[in-house]
């Protein structure tokens, strides 16, 4: 099937959700902002990032939509994941 994932790990174990947590951890860091400062943001306990950042919580595309304008995060940074 095209376009299908390449990969068939499931969550934190497939590399290219690693690394677009990366890049949200990264973008969350440079903004200077700390996971309570981020997690105020998006009106949720700092409890939430740090488990998606740690792997114990996957995001979904709504929450990662969410993540990703509350850090000034364009889209593009998908391109880099595949």
């Amino acid at each position: 099937m095209n376009g299908a994932p390449t990969s068939k790990k499931k969550g934190f174990q497939d590399e290219r959700y690693r690394v677009l947590i990366g890049k949200l951890i990264n973008a969350r860091k440079s903004s200077g902002l700390s996971q309570a400062e981020l997690a105020n943001r998006l009106n949720r306990h700092q409890q939430f990032v740090s488990r998606y950042e740690i792997g114990e919580r996957r995001l979904d595309i709504v929450e990662f939509i969410d993540i990703s304008r509350a850090l000034g995060v364009d889209m593009s940074i998908l391109d880099a994941v595949s």
